[in-house]
């Protein structure tokens, strides 16, 4: 979130960014957080109401960005600021060494987040033994609610096309363990659950019904320590970025690409499947390439 002035003057953003790096924040506070990167210059001097209207929030939701960050309250987070000399300026940098604005930031977060990813995955063995697990279900459960559908929809949307018989679970309710009993009925083995914050207590509800069904849960999740944890038999994390409003998944949606990826070598007959997908989108005109 690193902020510049007209001039191209660096803001502190160093200083703040560690000050606000680590916390778990809702969409409301990293609006608060942005625009105090934004208005850095003034941001120590700013009462909390001010703050409130330069971030388009109510002036309690400050007092409460205040406290999520370990203070007790909002004078004290502006005398951190002022401490931390959030008001001065920074010596110019050459244009090639600057990383001028938060979306930036927010981009270099995520790729370092996928570098880690990447030094995780030298070690094959988890995620060759979670895609042994997912290749033997039929049918195959992949769930993922809210903030995690979308990366549970893309998984099954791909895993489809190798895989016999693939259920989206996507969506909550009381039908939700129906289908799960449903899944595990036809032979199901194996849940592929994807996790990302906030998690919803229905999903922690469904984990329960899977377990209790005495299907093999593989979670991926944005943490080794997620709630999921305790009710997973492996769980692959790979980390969200936080750096903007609302969380980037780049990192979970990568491991579920390379999970399916290794899942192809269990599965009999994926590539002739694959292949004859490929084909009848080709016979169809499906696409324009």
């Amino acid at each position: 979130m690193t902020a510049t002035d007209d001039t191209g003057t660096v803001g502190p953003s160093a200083r703040l960014l560690q000050l606000f790096d680590g916390h778990r924040l809702t969409p409301t506070q990293r609006r608060i957080a942005h625009s105090l990167v934004k208005h850095a210059a003034e941001a120590p001097f700013l009462s909390s109401v001010e703050v409130a209207e330069l971030a388009g929030v109510s002036q309690p939701s400050v007092t409460r960005f205040a406290v999520a960050l370990g203070f007790d309250g909002y004078p004290a987070l502006r005398k951190q600021l002022r401490e931390l000399g959030a008001g001065e300026p920074v010596a110019p940098e050459s244009h090639a060494d600057v990383v001028r604005n938060e979306h930036q930031q927010a981009v270099l977060a995520e790729i370092a987040h996928l570098r880690h990813l990447a030094e995780l995955l030298a070690d094959p063995e988890p995620i060759v033994r979670a895609a042994r697990l997912l290749a033997a279900s039929r049918p195959l459960p992949v769930l993922g609610l809210r903030a995690a559908s979308a990366q549970a929809r893309g998984f099954a949307y791909f895993a489809a096309k190798v895989h016999p018989d693939v259920r989206l679970l996507d969506e909550g309710g009381s039908m939700l363990a129906d289908r799960l009993e449903q899944a595990v009925a036809a032979g199901a083995s194996a849940l592929l659950c994807f996790a990302l914050p906030r998690y919803p207590k229905e999903l922690m509800e469904a984990l329960t019904v899977a377990r209790d069904c005495g299907l093999t849960v593989l979670t991926v999740a944005d943490s080794a320590f997620a709630p999921v944890a305790k009710l997973s038999d492996l769980l692959l994390p790979a980390a969200v970025g936080t750096g903007l409003v609302f969380d980037t998944a780049c990192a979970p949606m990568m491991l579920g690409r390379v999970l399916l990826q290794t899942m192809c070598d269990f599965i009999p007959g994926a590539e002739a499947r694959l292949e004859s997908i490929e084909q009848s989108a080709a016979a169809r005109g499906l696409f324009l390439d």
